[in-house]
């Protein structure tokens, strides 16, 4: 594909290496029986929804309007779990759902009563307060966290009513990490497995990694239910589904130099367009480029925004860069695309697709009025 025809800038999904994701996804969910489901919260790009729907056919939200979409574009009923649901919402809510997950028990005791008579299955997020994850922004397992109801608040017999548990420790991690939360989770919660239907394992599997082990997770899956045959396990994975599917494809707008240190500024934002690089944080891989080299041509990124932080380095390059060079940043389909934001009211990336002919369309632009009518 030739990057200089793709309008700048713009996030691209490559069809063949999304399906490739897919394959592998449904081959787990066969193999091990078990469902998985797609979280909205890494993935939410509904114009490719047809093509999740040939291998996965529910998903996950956590929000009325992520609710909205699993109905209206995944075509089912959405397995639904918010920290909090406010009663202007929540009947809404019930209409778009087959399950529903509390974050509390006050919250259940609110709600259930208004879903017994609906076709919905309700349950309760538990907290094993044990996790792998070391950076506190995404660990819901640490002390105090807000999220989960811990062992010592339910007492012997689960209320009336919840059909399932669900834990959600995890942050793209391995096989490894789900075994030892499943350890923490059966010391626990195991002696209410035999008064539930069903139990979610959450997010943060990613069994689409090279190095991931496939092998071990479905013996780990196995295992698991061999022990609790009557349970129905649930798997919600969200960067699994896009993780390296695409790119974020950016131009050189100019370069400045202060003290030794040049910075090539691009038409997309860190802050704006890949907020994890800065909460994380981390350095996403750039086509092309490769970690500081001495010698070479050596480069720090800056965003769009006037924020002062808006930046990331350093790269080194082949060659010199220059104004209106492409600079692809890898893997940037999962996560990144669902919390953009429109901050200063830079340019915001459009949406294409790569598709199984190695033609690009391009799916969604972004104008003004995109940003106007979001304001008020």
């Amino acid at each position: 594909m030739d990057y200089s025809k793709i309008p700048s800038p713009c996030y691209v999904i490559e069809e063949q290496l999304f399906r490739k994701n897919l394959e592998l996804i449904k081959s787990v969910a066969d193999r091990a029986e078990v469902e998985i489901i797609l979280a909205f919260k890494a993935f939410a790009m509904w114009s490719v929804f047809p093509i999740v729907r040939e291998y996965v056919k529910s998903s996950t939200a956590s929000s009325l309007s992520e609710a909205r979409l699993a109905y209206e574009e995944m075509k089912s009923p959405a397995h639904t779990y918010a920290p909090a649901y406010s009663d202007a919402e929540f009947l809404e809510i019930m209409k778009l759902s087959s399950h529903i997950t509390f974050n509390s028990l006050t919250q259940f005791q609110r709600f259930y009563p208004f879903t017994k008579d609906k076709k919905i299955s309700c349950g309760l997020r538990i907290n094993p307060e044990f996790s792998v994850v070391e950076t506190d922004l995404y660990n819901p397992s640490k002390p105090g966290s807000r999220l989960g109801i811990i062992a010592d608040l339910l007492g012997d017999k689960l209320p009336e009513g919840v059909e399932g548990l669900h834990f959600h420790t995890l942050c793209e991690n391995n096989s490894y990490d789900l075994e030892q939360v499943l350890e923490a989770v059966e010391s626990k919660f195991r002696k209410y497995f035999s008064q539930i239907k069903w139990i979610n394992m959450g997010g943060g599997h990613l069994m689409t990694h090279k190095d991931y082990n496939v092998e071990h997770l479905i013996a780990v899956l196995k295992k698991f239910k061999e022990k609790y045959p009557h349970l129905h396990v649930i798997l919600e994975p969200g960067s699994a589904f896009a993780w390296q599917t695409g790119s974020l494809v950016s131009t050189v707008l100019d370069i400045v130099e202060n003290r030794g240190i040049k910075t090539a500024m691009l038409d997309v934002s860190f802050s704006c367009h890949m907020p994890d690089c800065l909460e994380m944080p981390y350095k996403p891989a750039i086509r092309g480029a490769s970690d500081p080299i001495p010698g070479k041509p050596t480069y720090r990124m800056g965003g769009s925004s006037c924020l002062s932080g808006d930046f990331l380095g350093d790269w080194s390059f082949e060659n010199e860069l220059n104004v209106g060079d492409k600079i692809i940043f890898e893997d940037m389909i999962h996560y990144t695309m669902v919390k953009t934001t429109m901050f200063n009211g830079v340019t915001h990336p459009s949406i294409g697709i790569l598709d199984n002919e190695n033609v690009f369309k391009i799916i969604r632009k972004f104008e003004y009025n995109d940003y106007k009518d979001r304001m008020s």
